[in-house]
């Protein structure tokens, strides 16, 4: 038992209250840290599929792009593709998880229409630019599962180690204490009865 505890009924009361509030922020620890875990599996499980569209989209793009340099040239792509505008436009959204704050990236949608149309009467610009947009979308895709990932396997570890402090350390601490106090508090009665009795016993020899 803590030197600072003093052993009285009332700190002992106010242990067991303690240590059941301990127990129950251990137990709702322990249920949110399975929830995240579910919830992480699902997204890294989320994020492998996203790996292997962005390397598919890619390629698609890659390949619309040498066709682009074939039918136009490279120096007359390299033109057109300086021309774009960036792509700035981007809704990030949050949502709850357990408290945790998930990213949520607004669809990119492809643009409509033959943009280079003036350039290319094959349309082989559009083609890739259109390729690319959606490299751009499922680049956007991927960075927010991503970054959930990374998010919740921070809030994971957190609430991993909470967990630990409360079932190593602050539980046994608290269940320690207790029983120290309920020791010293036993060990007072037997002494005020063993008291007790030796003093009726000598009042009693003394009536005699």
């Amino acid at each position: 038992m803590p030197a600072k505890i003093v052993p009285t009924r009332g700190n002992m009361v106010r242990l067991a209250r303690s240590l059941e509030l301990a127990r129950k922020g251990h137990d709702l620890l322990e249920q949110k840290r399975q929830v995240l875990m579910m919830e992480l599996t699902a997204t890294i499980a989320k994020a492998r599929d996203l790996q292997k569209e962005v390397a598919s989209v890619f390629e698609e793009a890659y390949a619309a792009l040498q066709r682009a340099n074939v039918s136009l040239g490279i120096e007359t792509v390299d033109e057109i593709a300086h021309a774009i505008p960036e792509e700035k436009n981007f809704t990030i959204r949050l949502h709850s998880v357990m408290g945790v704050e998930i990213p949520e990236v607004d669809a990119i949608e492809p643009k409509r229409g033959p943009a280079f149309s003036f350039w290319d009467t094959s349309g082989s610009m559009d083609v890739a630019a259109l390729a690319f947009r959606r490299v751009l979308a499922a680049l956007a895709r991927l960075a927010e599962v991503e970054n959930a990932v990374y998010r919740l396997a921070v809030q994971i570890r957190r609430t991993h180690r909470r967990v630990n402090a409360l079932e190593k350390i602050v539980i046994p601490t608290t269940l320690s204490a207790l029983a120290s106090i309920a020791s010293v508090l036993e060990e007072g009665e037997r002494e005020d009865f063993v008291r007790m009795k030796t003093a009726k016993k000598s009042h009693a020899e003394r009536g005699r």
